[in-house]
């Protein structure tokens, strides 16, 4: 597919999107959105990819929403078809079966800060910044801002960044976990793709599995997450990759898994 707003590449076993509307800062326009979803669901095709990173370049993420797009809604209706496609958008990401990994050079604000909550790890460069700031424009963070960012950061940490609704440092970001990784600064888009590659030795299917557990045992209480888990383990137990995986332990030489 061609892409207008985005720029995508295969890297080894890595899909790279880049967001590509330097002018505007990579501003998340309706547009925008729906590349994403499609280059999300061609990454997902592609039975040699293992991973998808999302990137803005060396100099920002993103600067949130396209205010062009928000500026234009005049009903609550229209606000709230607006925001179940920020909501498909991400969701597209969430749900995929591949890793998802932001790699975030410079600020990453708003609309963009909630968009990379939606991926699975996040790589934060030395100098990078994070902010949702809907209160100082009247709002609220509805690209799931308020309701990820808890469960990433816990709820007070959430409280302070959107009551504040300034700029967090990388330093701060790491330690509250909004990010998983801090590296030097231009690396982080290397370092992305260095752990796609890592999680290329792992098996497909493990992965995929791993990330849906996750994602919906953590919508439950504990004890239906642990029967839902014992059914996901069930369920890949029988699976060629899972037999490959205990061989090669036992005859100790690396695993080489299908997919399968």
């Amino acid at each position: 597919m061609d892409y207008k707003l985005i720029k995508t590449e295969k890297s080894g076993h890595a899909f790279i999107i880049t967001f590509n509307r330097p002018k505007v800062r990579n501003a998340i326009s309706t547009e925008v959105m729906d590349e994403l979803v499609a280059a999300a669901a061609e990454a997902e095709a592609d039975p040699d990819m293992r991973g998808i990173i999302v990137t803005g370049g060396q100099e920002f993420f993103s600067a949130g929403a396209d205010l062009n797009d928000a500026q234009a809604l005049s009903s609550p209706a229209q606000t709230l078809t607006y925001l179940r496609k920020w909501h498909r958008t991400c969701r597209a990401f969430e749900e995929n079966n591949l890793p998802t990994i932001a790699a975030i050079e410079g600020f990453c604000m708003t609309g963009g800060c909630e968009f990379m909550l939606a991926l699975d790890v996040r790589i934060g460069a030395e100098g990078s910044s994070y902010a949702i700031t809907s209160a100082r424009i009247g709002t609220v963070a509805g690209a799931g801002g308020t309701q990820r960012l808890p469960r990433i950061v816990g709820p007070a940490n959430a409280l302070e960044m959107m009551f504040d609704a300034d700029p967090v440092d990388a330093d701060n970001a790491y330690r509250m976990g909004l990010i998983n990784r801090l590296v030097p600064k231009g690396r982080a888009l290397e370092v992305a793709k260095e752990r796609v590659e890592h999680y290329a030795t792992r098996a497909p299917q493990s992965l995929s599995y791993i990330k849906h557990t996750v994602h919906t045992g953590m919508q439950m209480d504990l004890t239906s997450a642990l029967d839902y888990e014992s059914f996901i383990v069930s369920t890949i137990y029988e699976t060629k990759d899972r037999r490959e995986g205990i061989g090669a332990f036992l005859e100790k030489r690396k695993a080489k898994f299908t997919g399968e």
